[in-house]
């Protein structure tokens, strides 16, 4: 009986195998920050001083956790930050929306000189000090609005917006205008659920932006009880102490490490964007990719 003829090892094949574990190692490097960060945050502080934590928990406690939460300040911080992310990503939203729109339209007279100074705006600013004096002659400080106000449109977002929309079919905005359709209607009713990838995509950004915001809140925001995540967390960290890093009472009292704090503050920050990315996932690869190549 004849023996079946192996197939040759193409260099398809060979630059297949390549490509598998060249993405293998990029996912590995990718993730192992992250998962060791989960891992440290809980270990033990044994495990963590005698370096043994890899990919899995040593000693599995949640003792790092406890003494971040213990006296509620971190939820207040974590209420203020959702406060800023909504409400700021609903202003940015709007606000990118109507300025992309008429900018998409070439009939728009002084389009194109209106589109320079923008691009202008992206180019050059004021500096850090222009900014605040600014917003303190405007009585903003220690305001929300300190934060909301000066970054209601990202140039650049608003630019993506700008090319998605002028990628939209014109004649579908004709046709509603023949029967009778104002702009607010067609921008309502035609334009926004067809830029749905779009509007996905920049959710997410402007989001994880305003859920990360750490500098201008330190600028802008006198009272404790309205800092964010970030800050209260930066707060937290910088003024442990021996005495602050012990968990319980007694016999029983557990040290805790520096590392370890460290490590559940970074997972407590990123988790509730982790939790809110999967579900925009689908329409923020196709948002981006079709909003940026036009235009």
């Amino acid at each position: 009986m004849a023996k079946p003829l192996r197939r040759p090892f193409s260099r398809s094949r060979l630059l297949q195998w390549l490509n598998y574990v060249l993405l293998a190692l990029c996912a590995y490097t990718t993730l192992f920050p992250f998962i060791n960060i989960i891992a440290v945050s809980f270990s033990s502080s044994r495990a963590i001083n005698a370096a043994e934590v890899f990919m899995w928990p040593v000693e599995f406690n949640i003792n790092a956790y406890f003494n971040l939460i213990k006296d509620g300040q971190l939820f207040v911080a974590m209420k203020n930050t959702f406060l800023i992310t909504v409400v700021g990503t609903v202003l940015n939203m709007v606000f990118t929306i109507i300025a992309a729109y008429p900018l998409s339209k070439s009939r728009l007279r002084g389009r194109n000189t209106m589109l320079m100074l923008i691009l202008f705006t992206m180019l050059f600013s004021g500096g850090l000090i222009p900014n605040f004096l600014l917003i303190n002659s405007l009585g903003l400080v220690n305001s929300y609005w300190s934060l909301w106000f000066p970054a209601l449109i990202s140039v650049y977002n608003m630019f993506v917006m700008k090319s998605f929309m002028e990628g939209l079919p014109q004649e579908l905005e004709e046709s509603a205008q023949i029967d009778g359709a104002g702009e607010a209607r067609v921008l309502w009713q035609i334009v926004l659920p067809l830029c749905k990838p779009v509007i996905a995509a920049l959710t997410l950004f402007y989001a994880v932006g305003w859920w990360n915001s750490y500098m201008n809140v330190l600028i802008y925001i006198r009272d404790t009880d309205k800092l964010s995540l970030m800050v209260k967390l930066h707060q937290m960290i910088s003024l442990l102490s021996p005495e602050m890093l012990r968990s319980g009472e007694g016999v029983q009292q557990v040290v805790l490490t520096p590392e370890g704090i460290r490590a559940a503050a970074v997972v407590i920050a990123i988790v509730p964007i982790l939790c809110v990315y999967p579900f925009l996932q689908r329409h923020f690869i196709k948002g981006v990719l079709l909003g940026s190549v036009k235009g």
